[in-house]
C-alpha cells in the first residue's frame, strides 16, 4: 500500500513512531520522514535503523513553517505529535492547546496545502467524556479534524482513538517494573481502577486499519479488553518473581477517572460495528440550527458507552499471558534494561 510512497510521521521518534517504523521496514517506500523536536531520540533512530529512506527532521508541530517545510512531496501523514502527560498537562494546560490542537490545525492545513493523499489522526479514550486538560485537548483534536475533514478537498482526514498502550514511554508499566527491580512498593492509585489494554502492535494494525477503510471525517475504535490496576500489578509481580512485592496504596490522582471510554453513549447509536473495530461516521449537519432542535435520537437515553468497565476483563493469567508479549516485558526477564521511546 505504500509502494513508491513517502509518509511522514510527526511526533516520528515516539512510542509510536518506533513500531510504525518498525512494521514499514518491510514496505518498498519511497521515503519515511520522521518530524519531532527531540534531536536526541532522532539520533538513536539514525542509527538504529540505519536506512538511507529514513530522513528526519527537527520541527514543532506548533510551528506552521516547520511543517511545512517536512510535508512537501508527503502521500500520506500519520499525526501522532501530542502532549500525553495528563500532570504537565494539568500544569501547563496552555501548551496541551498549542500542540494538541494548535498544532493539529497546522498538520491539517499543511497537509491539505501540499495534496497529502491521507491523514489519519492519533487521539486517545482520555477524549472521550474528558475531565483534564491532556483529555480536553485531544477532544477538541479530534473535533478540529473532523471539522477540517469537511472541506479538504482531495485529502482524507480520519482518526483513529486508543487506549493506554502497554509499556510506552511515561505508561505505568516501566513504572512498575522499575518499582520491583528497586525493590521499592508499587504506587498503585485505586486497585479497582480499570484500563484498557492494547500492545503497540495493536496500535499499528488499529492506525493501518484506518489508514486502509477510512472516509474523511471518520473515528475508528478496537475493541481492546481491560484490566484493573491491582490485576495489573500482581501479574507483573508474578512474572517478575516477586509475589508478595509490596504495594502502596496512595488513592485517585487529580485528574483521573476510575475507567476509561471509548465510544460516548451518543457515538454508540452511530457506531457501525467492523468485528473488531467500530467506525463513527461524521455529523455531517450544516449550521441549520432548526435541526439540532427539531430532531433528536429517543434511542440516546437507553444506550450504554463503551468503556473499560463493560468491556472484556482480563484475570491474572490473561493479563499475565498479554503481558509476555511485550518486547518490554522480555526483555526486563533477560535483565537488560530496553530504552523507551
Amino acid at each position: 500500500m505504500f509502494q513508491d510512497k513517502t509518509i511522514l510521521i510527526t511526533g516520528g521518534s515516539g512510542s509510536f513512531g518506533n513500531a510504525f517504523v518498525q512494521h514499514l521496514k518491510s514496505e518498498d517506500l519511497k521515503e519515511i520522514r520522521i518530524f519531532s523536536r527531540d534531536e536526541k531520540k532522532q539520533e538513536d533512530m539514525r542509527k538504529q535503523y540505519n536506512s538511507s529512506k529514513l530522513k528526519f527532521y527537527i520541527g514543532d508541530v506548533r510551528d506552521h513553517n516547520s511543517v511545512l517545510n517536512a510535508m512537501r512531496g508527503v502521500d500520506h501523514v500519520f499525526h501522532a505529535a501530542a502532549l500525553k502527560q495528563v500532570p504537565s498537562c494539568e500544569f501547563h494546560p496552555i501548551e496541551a492547546v498549542k500542540t494538541n490542537i494548535i498544532g493539529t490545525e497546522n498538520v491539517l492545513e499543511c497537509a491539505v496545502v501540499c495534496d497529502v493523499k491521507r491523514v489519519v489522526c492519533l487521539s486517545t479514550d482520555k477524549a472521550v467524556y474528558p475531565i483534564n486538560s491532556m483529555g480536553i485537548s485531544k477532544a477538541m483534536m479530534e473535533k478540529v479534524a473532523i471539522a477540517k475533514s469537511r472541506n479538504s478537498n482531495s485529502t482524507v482526514i480520519c482518526v483513529i482513538r486508543y487506549g493506554n498502550v502497554m509499556a510506552s514511554r511515561g505508561s505505568v508499566i516501566p513504572l512498575f517494573v522499575e518499582q520491583i527491580r528497586s525493590s521499592n512498593p508499587l504506587t498503585i492509585t485505586n486497585p479497582k481502577m480499570t484500563r484498557f489494554m492494547m500492545t503497540l502492535p495493536d496500535a499499528v494494525n488499529l492506525v493501518l486499519y484506518a489508514f486502509n477503510n477510512g472516509h474523511s471525517g471518520d473515528i475508528f475504535i478496537q475493541k481492546a479488553p481491560a484490566a484493573t490496576i491491582e490485576t495489573l500489578a500482581h501479574a507483573l509481580t508474578t512474572i517478575l518473581e516477586f509475589p508478595e512485592h509490596k504495594l502502596n496504596i496512595i488513592g485517585t490522582r487529580h485528574g483521573e477517572k476510575l475507567y476509561e471510554t471509548l465510544l460516548t453513549r451518543e457515538e454508540m447509536i452511530f457506531a457501525e460495528d467492523l468485528g473488531d473495530y467500530y467506525r463513527i461516521k461524521p455529523d455531517l449537519r450544516d449550521l441549520n440550527y432548526g435541526k439540532y432542535f427539531d430532531q433528536g435520537e429517543v434511542e440516546i437515553s437507553s444506550t450504554v458507552d463503551y468503556n473499560s468497565h463493560n468491556t472484556k476483563r482480563l484475570d491474572l493469567e490473561e493479563m499475565k499471558s498479554l503481558l509476555m508479549k511485550l518486547t518490554y516485558i522480555q526483555a526486563a526477564l533477560s535483565g537488560n534494561h530496553m530504552q523507551q521511546y
